[in-house]
């Protein structure tokens, strides 16, 4: 899930090289939680207008991950 987070966010921002990715602690619900972390001038790129670039992102992570059998869900800090 990592790569897939950060393919898809390095091509929407301007400074690639600050784009991260950590893994949480699993929580006990099975629920795996990624914290992504981007340059400051670059959230509003990875958030979008009302939020619609993030949704967007977290769908596609949550529908590959439902594929796998696992739960995710995507920070942005």
């Amino acid at each position: 899930m990592e790569e897939l987070i950060l393919y898809i966010v390095k091509a929407l921002v301007n400074n690639p090289d600050a784009v991260s990715v950590t893994l949480s602690e699993e929580q006990k619900d099975g629920m795996i939680t990624y914290n992504l972390t981007v340059a400051e001038e670059d959230k509003g790129f990875v958030i979008g207008k009302q939020g619609k670039v993030a949704k967007a992102l977290r769908a596609l992570v949550k529908t590959a991950a439902y594929k796998n059998g696992q739960k995710v869900h995507v920070y942005i800090v």
